[in-house]
């Protein structure tokens, strides 16, 4: 095959699908972490408990990613890639909107109208990214896939260092999800321009069996490959939802006086953009997606090691070990494009919809076992031996899974 040229090459990686898919991944993002961001000053101010309400609302948000990842994921492989991006930044952009207007909302049964407009946030954020990788990985020639979804992600991610400024400079918590709603609207107009993947419409008539969730458990290989794939991902967010959300917890045992986990949460991102952009072009100087995961997590490993017992006792050193760990867990955009290239045409959105989304619904029994083990020991042991778990399955998962690197995409199941 002829080798592109520079011109052609950034053509195609600042392409309309590329960029509107990153505007909405940013939106995504935005949208996705504003609660952890502003978890204690929100509940407070509603009179509700941030540990105990704030968990339970986490979890309905997260269980929202999981239910929506399913339909989403179902929805794009039938009805097409664009219908997911439009449809998903609607309901989660309605849900922020209704989030900023809480204040204003009956005091009686608060916690659960809280958790209930998360819940549905959840549902439509879960389509966003899954929908955009698929959409830019089916549009761009193979030896671009890796470097246009590391920009889609890189960029996106960026949404939590501005959701966290939004919320520092809007003067209220409640404008900051008002703003991200509108945000979400605005792109909602421009996604007008952006045209279906050429991919899916060679199928979009054909007699073939399209979204079907089921057929990943029942076939023993797809299986395997299902659930190696969510076992990858699990570090990304054993970092965002352990070290990163619940920062606080760790500071009275870390001698630290305060940690600010919508901080933390930040500077977690911040590297985690880094990552992502970098991912790409490390893998494909590797020419393996699966070597460049390998590498990002051993890095994460290291600091996840060094945080917990390397003497972090003040906040500064605090939030660089969650920089480090952004930049190692950036390999989110790689693990959801391998997820694409895995499988074919046919049950493609749903696989790219739903592997993350099982991910991030995974959060609830992350921290579950994160406050069983504190029953028996310190925060920080439990915070090892669940990160020990959690970092096994995704080495032995990311070295047994197929190498997918220029691999055609033309396929299906």
């Amino acid at each position: 095959m002829k080798e592109l040229s520079l011109s052609s090459k950034l053509k195609y990686i600042f392409s309309i699908p590329v960029i509107i898919s990153a505007l909405g991944y940013f939106v995504d993002i935005y949208d996705l972490l504003l609660f952890g961001i502003v978890r204690i000053p929100s509940l407070k101010a509603l009179g509700l408990n941030p540990d105990i309400d704030g968990t339970f609302i986490l979890n309905c948000q997260m269980v929202g990613l999981l239910i929506g990842g399913v339909f989403w994921g179902i929805f794009g492989d039938k009805k097409g890639r664009l219908s997911v991006l439009f449809g998903s930044i609607l309901v989660y952009s309605l849900a922020n909107i209704a989030c900023g207007f809480l204040p204003y909302f009956p005091k009686e049964h608060l916690v659960y109208q809280y958790a209930g407009l998360r819940f549905i946030a959840g549902i439509g954020l879960a389509g966003e990214l899954g929908a955009g990788i698929t959409l830019v990985s089916e549009s761009l020639p193979k030896s671009l896939r890796a470097i246009g979804t590391s920009v889609v992600a890189g960029f996106g991610l960026m949404g939590a260092v501005v959701a966290q400024l939004t919320v520092e400079l809007a003067g209220g918590w409640n404008i900051s999800y008002i703003v991200g709603g509108i945000l979400g609207i605005m792109l909602l107009f421009l996604r007008i321009s952006v045209a279906e993947s050429g991919i899916y419409k060679n199928i979009e008539h054909k007699s073939v069996s399209k979204g079907n969730f089921l057929s990943f458990f029942t076939h023993k290989d797809r299986l395997t490959r299902y659930l190696k794939f969510i076992a990858v991902g699990l570090p990304t967010w054993f970092c965002i939802g352990i070290l990163a959300v619940l920062a606080n917890q760790f500071a009275p045992e870390l001698g630290i006086s305060d940690l600010n986990p919508g901080k933390a949460i930040m500077w977690a991102y911040v590297g985690i953009s880094i990552g992502d952009l970098l991912s790409g072009f490390i893998s494909q100087a590797l020419k393996s997606r699966k070597m460049a995961i390998f590498y990002m997590l051993v890095f994460t490993i290291i600091g996840v090691a060094i945080m917990l017992f390397g003497n972090t006792d003040t906040e500064t050193k605090y939030y660089f070990f969650c920089v480090w760990l952004g930049l190692g867990t950036g390999y989110w955009a790689m693990f959801v494009t391998l997820a694409a290239e895995q499988f074919g045409t046919n049950i493609r959105n749903t696989a790219t919809t739903t592997v993350p989304n099982m991910v991030r619904g995974l959060v609830p029994a992350m921290i579950f076992a994160f406050d069983f083990f504190k029953n028996n020991f310190s925060v920080v042991v439990s915070a090892a031996i669940l990160g020990a778990i959690v970092f096994g399955l995704a080495f032995y998962a990311s070295l047994t899974i197929s190498e997918t690197h220029d691999k055609d995409l033309e396929f299906i199941e």
